[in-house]
């Protein structure tokens, strides 16, 4: 399992808009370098992050190989109604992972 950082207030005013901010330290290989036996080290990478709030999508992200080891994505969504946000991230060689943080709405 990967280390998340997930960065959102735990409270905000309905209609707000906050900012969420998401890290996963994750190894990335391209695909194209080669190991130390000059074998090409196989790819492995994030492909795509979904932001879910309360089960609906309200973010989601494709990504590609030139993307940066550990990926850092930022957005910003309206708080409508207290509840969950589910975020996943997913990718090569059947990897994904799913992270929940609460959100009070007042």
């Amino acid at each position: 399992m990967a280390r998340t950082l997930i960065n959102l207030p735990r409270t905000a005013r309905r209609g707000e808009v906050i900012e969420i901010r998401t890290l996963i330290q994750h190894v990335m290989e391209t695909g194209y370098r080669p190991g130390a036996d000059g074998v090409v080290v196989p790819r492995d990478i994030v492909t795509r992050f979904t932001c879910l709030y309360n089960n609906e999508e309200v973010f989601s992200a494709e990504l590609a190989p030139a993307i940066a080891a550990n990926p850092f994505l930022s957005f910003s969504v309206v708080a409508a109604e207290s509840g969950i946000l589910a975020f996943t991230w997913s990718g090569d060689n059947g990897f994904e992972q799913t992270e929940t943080r609460s959100l009070t709405v007042t």
